[in-house]
């Protein structure tokens, strides 16, 4: 049993990766995971690369923010709620407040031509570590003929549908090949263990909490009297719910409701913040700090109340999720051991590297042959897979070259 000096010093050094983390995660939930392997797995061990890739797998099947549910859940394992709440606001915080003083500033987003010539070179790295990602997950999880068969299957899915819900339904899918073919027949017993060991209190307050903002958010949403900030609460709360499939599926939908439904703000505002997004490391969903505030600014509200229109937004979002996978981490050893559901998560995780490889697919063409940037995304790779460079080293060369020249 660990010292509690020593405890604690393992949680300091967790903290201090999570910060290194926030400020290097560029590209996306798909290279997010491969940042999570190099941080949480290879340089210290906190948890092993089997359970990070079980962590991976119940985040891509709940709602919500797969990278944010899935460091909680790391944090979680090294030190319960208290570590993992605080992983969670240092994970979210810097860029949503980036995105909230760009909505107020709004007028500053004109010279973001300046800011994407210094960040040129960030989407070649980040092609890289998705590239060393899609390597390092592919060795690991594609070892069988139907896992190789599902990651194939849901690479061509995702480049040939072009469609929200193929996330989910590839995830349910390729769940249930991998469960209906590599599962046993046993396990009553465990079940019931399972569901003994599960407080009917805490399941109350667990549903209530999720679903009792959700009931009465729908009613608010359809009348008008209540203000702004509540409607964006349950606009943002709502979301968070239905969304699964990450930053990609986000943001089509945020469009739909916020621009061409409910007209809190322009097509040409939501655009410019979500190229500024695009440039930021951290998690996508904080672009929702940008259109709550931004959303404030439309109807009238000053500084502060664009403040608090940044923080409904992100917490809004990140809400649901954070509650669900606060709800099951801790029962998730037990979960897994049926059998069922342990067998699913290997059809999972052959689906998660096929969105992995479509998304690099789908990010490199527009790149283009620019020999370049094809240079820097090889370079990146071979120094992720042959030395131990740290990705953050490489993210900030990436910034001084685009600063240079």
């Amino acid at each position: 049993m660990q010292t509690k000096p020593i405890a604690a010093k393992r949680q300091w050094l967790f903290i201090r990766n999570v910060i290194f983390f926030t400020f290097t995660s560029f590209g996306g939930a798909q290279a997010h995971l491969a940042l999570l392997l190099k941080y949480f797995v290879q340089s210290t061990k906190f948890i092993s690369e089997e359970e990070l890739l079980e962590l991976n797998a119940l985040a891509q099947v709940l709602p919500g923010p797969a990278s944010t549910q899935t460091l909680v859940g790391i944090a979680w394992k090294v030190g319960k709620l208290k570590l993992a709440i605080i992983t969670f606001l240092i994970w979210i915080l810097p860029t949503a407040a980036i995105m909230t003083f760009a909505a107020i500033s709004y007028a500053l987003l004109d010279q973001k031509q300046k800011f994407n010539d210094i960040l040129q070179y960030i989407q070649p790295i980040a092609l890289g570590i998705v590239a060393y990602g899609a390597w390092k997950l592919g060795k690991k999880v594609l070892s069988s003929q139907v896992s190789v068969f599902l990651a194939i299957a849901s690479v061509i899915a995702t480049l040939v549908l072009r469609n929200a819900y193929v996330f989910p339904l590839s995830i349910l899918i390729g769940g249930m090949i991998s469960s209906a073919i590599e599962t046993p027949k046993e396990e009553t017993e465990l079940r019931v263990k399972l569901f003994s060991n599960i407080n009917p209190k805490k399941m109350i307050y667990f549903l209530g909490a999720l679903l009792l903002f959700a009931l009465v958010g729908a009613i608010i949403n359809r009348t008008s009297p209540f203000s702004l900030p509540i409607r964006l609460l349950e606009n943002f709360y709502r979301n968070g719910i239905l969304v699964f499939g990450g930053g990609q599926v986000l943001v089509p939908l945020m469009f739909t409701e916020f621009v061409e439904m409910k007209h809190y703000l322009p097509s040409s505002g939501f655009l410019s913040g979500f190229a500024l997004q695009q440039a930021l490391p951290g998690p996508t969903f904080s672009f929702t700090s940008y259109l709550g505030a931004l959303s404030m600014k439309n109807f009238g509200y000053g500084m502060w109340g664009q403040i608090l229109g940044g923080l409904i937004g992100v917490i809004g979002i990140n809400l649901p999720g954070l509650i669900l996978v606060l709800f099951i981490v801790p029962f998730w050893d037990d979960l897994k051991k049926i059998s069922r559901i342990r067998h699913s998560l290997s059809g999972i995780n052959a689906v998660s590297v096929g969105f992995i490889i479509a998304a690099f697919v789908l990010l490199l063409i527009p790149m283009g042959f620019n020999w370049l940037f094809l240079g820097i995304m090889l370079a990146t790779f071979l120094l992720l897979n042959f030395t131990r460079v740290s990705p953050p080293l490489i993210v900030l060369a990436g910034i001084l070259v685009g600063y240079l020249f």
